[in-house]
């Protein structure tokens, strides 16, 4: 019978991957906040909008590729509709759905941005690994993720 516990190194584990969970995103935060007065939920919104066709996507896949709860997406969606880098429209094939639109300004933004964006990604993340540990750490990744979306619905899809 196994033990209900964590043993030593699940522990170890655990504990270092909620303090990477906690610091990460604060660091990105923080050099997104410095470049652009922007939060880093807010960049991920422009920056999945700025690799659609058409720079646009429906309401729905971009909270799902953003990793967003619709509620959460549409109040993130009127903060950038404010600055004039994303409006909203209609879906034209059903005039049903709605789609977020990256504005040019939007687009703008996130160009201007990205450079900074991935010194920082690379800097709090990658710089402290190996090739070999990055590779790990992918693997590791995508068995958990594989574990909770086993049918892929709730993950940014894959770059390709």
């Amino acid at each position: 019978m196994s033990s209900p516990w964590l043993d030593e190194q699940q522990q170890r584990t655990w504990r270092a991957w909620l303090a990477v969970a906690e610091l990460l995103p604060r660091t990105l935060d923080a050099q997104l906040q410095r470049d652009a007065g922007l939060t880093h939920a807010a960049y991920v919104v422009l920056a999945m909008l700025s690799e659609a066709p058409d720079r646009s996507r429906r309401m729905s896949d971009l909270a799902r590729t953003a990793n967003q709860s619709q509620s959460r997406l549409s109040h993130t969606v009127a903060r950038l509709e404010e600055r004039g880098w994303v409006r909203r429209e209609k879906a034209a094939e059903d005039r049903r759905g709605n789609l977020a639109v990256l504005t040019d300004a939007g687009w703008d933004v996130v160009t201007r941005v990205a450079p900074g964006h991935v010194a920082a990604v690379k800097e709090g993340l990658f710089a402290a690994l190996t090739a070999e540990q990055t590779a790990a750490l992918e693997d590791a990744l995508t068995a958990v993720l594989d574990r909770l979306d086993p049918d892929h619905t709730l993950r940014v899809p894959e770059a390709g």
